[in-house]
């Protein structure tokens, strides 16, 4: 057996707890949503459930944004990353298949005003100059047509060309052909997706097998 701990973090931004929590982490705000899920993991680490090499975090569409845009901001907190479909562009998601709805969630970034928010997080643009950066798996679909497989694309590569001579860990991308966002993927396909995802988090978390 392979022992871990799970925890998903209750972050502003979603909502649970009414308009003025989910107002807290939208739009402007919209930095606080990673400054609680950053203060999440610091919490793990203080509590002594993880440390940076062992913490593994995992999020996909919004989450994606999410967990993408805190490896950029804390790359020494975690040691591996999972992001899959993820919202990555935030100069250009508005233009592209059903992103204009999210505009009443991140804003509209053909406005001034909006544009220097997102400008400060969208993860294709805020990738670190130097690493090293935590081990990285991208997941994106090929037939995507929410969240358009060029995030994921886009990201990758500039990941790679910015982190080249400066980290060893993996920076890699699985892209799943005649797939989509997730909702109505055969069985097969689901569990392909999560063997990949287990085995690549054990291998860079050195998990060991105990029978």
């Amino acid at each position: 057996a392979v022992v871990s701990t799970q925890s998903t973090g209750n972050l502003r931004g979603g909502g649970e707890y009414g308009d003025e929590w989910h107002h807290g982490g939208s739009l402007a705000n919209k930095q606080n949503v990673f400054n609680d899920f950053i203060s999440a993991g610091e919490e793990l680490i203080k509590l002594g459930y993880t440390s940076p090499d062992k913490l593994a975090i995992e999020g996909g569409s919004n989450g994606g944004l999410l967990v993408a845009a805190c490896a950029n901001q804390r790359p020494d907190l975690f040691g591996a990353v999972i992001c899959e479909v993820g919202v990555l562009d935030m100069y250009r998601f508005h233009r592209f298949t059903i992103g204009h709805a999210w505009c009443t969630e991140f804003g509209n970034p053909d406005t001034e005003e909006h544009f220097s928010w997102m400008e400060k997080y969208s993860p294709l643009h805020t990738v670190p100059e130097t690493g090293p950066y935590p081990s990285t798996l991208l997941m994106t679909g090929d037939h995507d047509d929410r969240v358009v497989p060029l995030h994921s694309l886009k990201f990758i590569a500039t990941l790679q060309r910015k982190m080249a001579g400066h980290t060893e860990n993996p920076l890699l991308i699985r892209v799943d052909t005649k797939s989509g966002h997730g909702a109505g993927k055969p069985t097969a396909k689901r569990l392909e997706e999560v063997s990949d995802v287990m085995a690549f988090i054990a291998k860079q978390m050195d998990c060991k097998w105990v029978e």
